[in-house]
């Protein structure tokens, strides 16, 4: 469960990116975040996983206000949120299983947990043959891939995408958000920050729509909305 609680982020320009904001994600839902550049998307993103604090307001990951969680628990804050990235953030000189047990290794899994849980995630991804292989010698499709296995590789209840289509052609964008759909079927609350007015129009999911830092539509099946 995602909730926002009036929450308002000015930062110390004077720029004001969040107004009242107030939301909820229940549990299981899949909810596409759209908008303009500039709406806000990114600094909703950044709230929750703390790498900003809103200037009011209260934000609960799983009933656990988080604006409350110390910088120094902020790992295991992680431990039930699972994040994508539209660059992938891999680690270069480590493989693809190396990189997708460094999450585990993060929240101090035993290398019994590392050795189980990692090639399962690996074959729910479609990547059990390139587990020795490095970043450098993948697609995009193919790392987007990795950055999954690695987000989901906790178990998180909540999974949040950032753009992770972005980068990718077509073809493989949609193999991208069968996996998510995957993901979510096995009970994990995704939402999906995007521009890929394509995906949002076929797949019909919650869309949340911001404006200039406020929440101007919230539909049930919805669609893009803008033409960007």
């Amino acid at each position: 469960m995602i909730e926002m609680s009036n929450v308002t982020k000015k930062y110390v320009n004077g720029v004001q990116a969040l107004t009242n904001v107030n939301l909820k994600i229940e549990k299981g839902e899949f909810a596409f975040l759209v908008g303009p550049s500039g709406a806000g998307k990114s600094t909703f993103f950044k709230l929750l996983l703390k790498e900003e604090e809103p200037t009011s307001g209260k934000i609960y990951l799983d009933n656990q206000d988080i604006t409350k969680v110390s910088r120094r628990k902020v790992p295991y804050l992680r431990r039930n949120l699972g994040v994508i990235f539209q660059d992938f953030r891999l680690l270069p000189n480590k493989t693809v299983f190396e990189n997708v047990a460094f999450a585990m290794e993060i929240v101090e899994a035993s290398s019994k947990e590392i050795r189980r849980q990692v090639p399962m995630m690996l074959g729910m991804v479609g990547l059990s043959e390139r587990a020795n292989q490095y970043p450098h010698q993948l697609s995009g499709g193919e790392k987007q891939r990795v950055s999954i296995a690695r987000a989901i590789v906790n178990n998180p209840s909540i999974l949040i995408a950032d753009e992770p289509t972005g980068n990718l052609d077509p073809e493989t964008a949609w193999e991208i958000m069968k996996v998510l759909r995957q993901i979510n079927r096995r009970g994990t609350t995704i939402l999906m920050v995007t521009h890929a007015k394509d995906i949002v129009d076929v797949m019909q999911q919650r869309v949340i729509a911001l404006e200039k830092g406020r929440i101007i539509r919230d539909e049930a099946k919805g669609a893009y909305g803008y033409e960007d």
